[in-house]
């Protein structure tokens, strides 16, 4: 039987937005879980408008190891037995240029629902949860830099991104915590960037256009930005707006600045968020990476993330309670 996206059986994290018949997101990270029974379980996908290289996806049942795939109209999971499974679907990678703002969307993870003899019970998740507002490096590009397979170095994103081996995705799981992640190559606070997905004050409150966020606000959250708006005098203006923005959405969230880890800005951040806080009312926490990688290459590679999450989950522990 099919079973549809909205149906009971199926969890999502992340920024995804009803589009058709569909849920759909477009920022890496996002994940979905299904509980079915049986033994099959067909995840289907829309991918009309999609064109190649496709996105790729992480795959795993009943906690297993995660099988990278490339997103398809029909992905076939088999488990081991007839009795009750749990499927993990985590969208790992894409094209940072495809389009994944504007319809059509073309970099999407567009999800139908799934054909199984019957669905299940999902256990609720109980962790707390931790939004990451960030650019490129949120997102995992080039974490596997020199796997290529196109001359055009777009087309080898899928190959080497990855989103749950960011510092973001790692900090997460080191601390227990649900991870909400809005990552998109080349924005800044003070412009767009690829995929035509806005700056960050205009994009944070969508999935994409006209998909408003709706899931509750996260117990944290993480905001990265400033490796894009070097050479941007007004930086700190645009953050300001950001923090306000984000604020507003969000009353209740421990907010926390993490400063770029290529050193941009690290000598004017503190006493931003020292004079934002004194003229709001607030207590935004500040973090300062300054030091903790090299400033080359800007996207770091896996080890590099690991680096960065080593010393942010030591920093977060004095927050996350």
């Amino acid at each position: 039987m099919f079973i549809k996206f909205d149906d009971p059986s199926i969890r999502y994290t992340g920024r995804f937005g009803q589009l058709g018949n569909t849920m759909t997101a477009t920022a890496c990270g996002a994940t979905i879980d299904i509980a079915y029974s049986g033994r099959d379980c067909v995840l289907c996908f829309n991918t009309e408008f999609s064109y190649d290289p496709r996105g790729h996806i992480y795959v795993s049942v009943d906690g297993g190891a995660r099988v990278e795939v490339t997103i398809e109209p029909y992905v076939r999971v088999s488990a081991a037995d007839e009795g009750v499974h749990f499927v993990k679907v985590i969208y790992k990678s894409s094209v940072e240029q495809q389009h994944r703002w504007y319809l059509p969307l073309i970099g999407k993870l567009s999800f139908l629902g799934y054909e199984a003899d019957a669905s299940a019970s999902l256990p609720a998740d109980e962790r707390k949860t931790i939004e990451f507002v960030g650019d490129s490096i949120t997102e995992g590009v080039l974490i596997d830099e020199f796997r290529k397979i196109y001359a055009v170095g777009q087309h080898n994103r899928p190959w080497q991104d990855d989103s749950t081996a960011t510092y973001a995705w790692l900090t997460a799981e080191a601390l227990n915590l649900r991870p909400f992640c809005m990552g998109y190559g080349a924005v800044g606070n003070t412009h767009s960037g690829c995929g035509n997905v806005p700056k960050t004050a205009d994009a944070y409150p969508y999935n994409f256009e006209n998909s408003p966020v709706t899931y509750p606000s996260c117990d944290y959250i993480l905001i990265n930005h400033g490796a894009n708006d070097r050479g941007r005098s007004n930086y700190l203006d645009e953050y300001r707006g950001v923090l306000k923005l984000i604020r507003e959405r969000n009353p209740e969230s421990t907010i926390i600045v993490l400063s770029p880890f290529c050193g941009a800005f690290d000598d004017v951040l503190p006493g931003f968020v020292e004079e934002f806080n004194r003229d709001n009312g607030d207590d935004v926490k500040y973090i300062s990476s300054q030091g903790w990688v090299p400033a080359e290459p800007l996207h770091p590679l896996r080890d590099g993330h690991k680096i960065i999450a080593e010393h942010l989950v030591e920093k977060m522990k004095d927050i996350v309670k």
